[in-house]
């Protein structure tokens, strides 16, 4: 036969079993010693077994007292170890390829230097990011989108200014007559000219994108954070469309401490 255990009387029956003594217990809980004994009659009732063995000089657990006692035991040392901050954890993110390697590796530098919680970095689509952060998959995400929902957040962080870059000055007009170098069939060159060129170079890494304009081989358009301290000849793409970076998260009333720790790292650390 399966019983439920009453686990109200828990208490009294661990302090009764820690001093093996019905007053101290009642003493400790501060109740009466009655009540603690009814407490733990009620406890073995809903157990079906007998957990103390009472008498007028003596109080002796019995096997199964023992064992639950042990179970009792374990669980508090375990609920202990969950509430105490671990000072070492494991930051889960996921981030825009360009976000990567331009602006956030002078993050990961400044973060890496004062904290000692791990970091586990990969990056993605905009649309995969949103699903992996409400899959549980990553903590936070760096993204152009705005994700607002009963699950998620996003906090704007900066407005990306796009800019052409090149080796040498060109002539606005006559861009379509380069090679452009792009990072995918979304480019924000492609949305940004109606005349498009005949020599396309498609190349997913910015680091590369940028190597490549230096040594001549075409142009192409990136935010101006991605090369900070470059020597390229650039020019200011005039947009309607606002491009923003967002960092998304799931939407916490208190966010956990590693994940504030970074967050701070962040806001001290945004582009002008």
């Amino acid at each position: 036969m399966n019983f439920d255990i009453d686990y109200r009387y828990l208490k009294a029956f661990q302090i009764t079993a820690k001093y093996l003594n019905f007053s101290k217990a009642a003493e400790q809980l501060n109740i009466a010693q009655s009540a603690v004994s009814r407490q733990i009659k009620l406890l073995e009732e809903s157990m079906g077994e007998q957990l103390i063995v009472r008498s007028s000089k003596k109080v002796i657990l019995t096997d199964k007292g023992k064992s639950l006692l042990h179970a009792i035991s374990v669980f508090e040392g375990m609920t202990n170890e969950l509430s105490q901050e671990n000072p070492s954890k494991l930051i889960r993110i996921g981030i825009l390829h360009g976000l990567l390697e331009s602006w956030f590796l002078k993050i990961i530098k400044l973060f890496t230097q004062n904290s000692h919680h791990e970091l586990k970095i990969e990056s993605d689509t905009p649309e995969n990011l949103k699903k992996d952060l409400v899959d549980g998959k990553v903590d936070i995400i760096f993204t152009t989108e705005n994700v607002q929902s009963d699950l998620v957040t996003s906090l704007r962080l900066f407005d990306e200014k796009l800019v052409i870059i090149s080796k040498k000055e060109i002539d606005i007009k006559k861009i379509h007559e380069h090679r452009w170098i792009t990072y995918s069939d979304s480019d924000f060159i492609f949305g940004l000219y109606k005349k498009r060129s005949d020599k396309i170079l498609t190349v997913k890494s910015i680091t590369s994108i940028i190597k490549l304009v230096k040594e001549g081989v075409g142009i192409a358009v990136v935010p101006s954070h991605a090369i900070v301290g470059e020597k390229l000849k650039t020019i200011d793409v005039k947009s309607a469309n606002k491009h923003q970076v967002f960092l998304g998260t799931l939407n916490y009333q208190t966010y956990p401490e590693h994940i504030k720790d970074i967050m701070d790292t962040i806001k001290a650390n945004l582009p002008n």
